[in-house]
């Protein structure tokens, strides 16, 4: 795959960001808020990257729309409580990132998270200007619909065939193929392998560091 992508989209949890368990922690304790019934963690897990409207509307089906909005407006107050640092990115992610922008490549973000709370988690972070674009949930369509990698690969003007997402759930993997891009799978965060190998990734890696050995 040797310099086969000029541009390189990523998820932001569970892919860049070691988040998965503070956010299934935030989905629990929403739902114990407004007497709902907890789901799990791996059903947590299975709406990570959705937006949150989304992702409450798949794990509380039964709770009315005021109910739900009550939850999705707990569940981001939390969420946004942690203060991240670099040491929240998986191990050699960060140096990756400017190895990567230092060698070539256009990196840009596609998210379920909102711009408010990207934007934060960017500056937190000091990785805003690694991004040549970021788009978020609630300024376009939630995954797996793929109008935010549409609207990426337009905006850098890079034809399909040079872009890659690289995801830890099948929503990034379903919305590369709705784009239809190709796609790699990081098995660190939301989702296991043998459920990511279903959207045809390019390949499935343990970690996203792995990345810098095969493009």
């Amino acid at each position: 795959m040797k310099n086969r992508f000029d541009l390189l989209i990523f998820d932001w949890d569970g892919t860049l960001i070691n988040s998965i368990d503070w956010i299934i922690y935030c989905l629990q304790t929403a739902a114990r808020e407004y007497n709902c019934n907890i789901p799990d963690a791996q059903a947590a897990k299975n709406v990570i990257g959705l937006s949150t409207p989304n992702a409450v509307k798949t794990l509380f089906p039964d709770a009315d729309q005021e109910t739900q909005s009550l939850i999705a407006a707990h569940f981001r107050k939390q969420s946004a409580s942690k203060q991240l640092s670099q040491a929240d990115f998986f191990p050699g992610v960060y140096d990756m990132l400017h190895h990567l922008k230092k060698n070539g490549y256009q990196l840009a973000v596609a998210t379920g998270k909102s711009r408010a709370g990207l934007q934060e988690a960017l500056e937190a972070t000091g990785t805003e200007n690694l991004f040549c674009i970021t788009r978020c949930s609630d300024e376009t369509a939630s995954k797996p619909d793929p109008k935010m990698l549409h609207e990426i690969i337009q905006h850098t003007r890079t034809p399909k065939e040079r872009v890659l997402m690289i995801g830890d759930t099948e929503h990034d993997l379903q919305m590369a193929l709705n784009t239809p891009i190709s796609s790699i799978a990081v098995t660190c965060g939301a989702q296991s392998a043998e459920i990511l190998q279903c959207y045809k990734p390019l390949m499935c890696l343990q970690q996203p560091t792995e990345l810098l050995n095969f493009i």
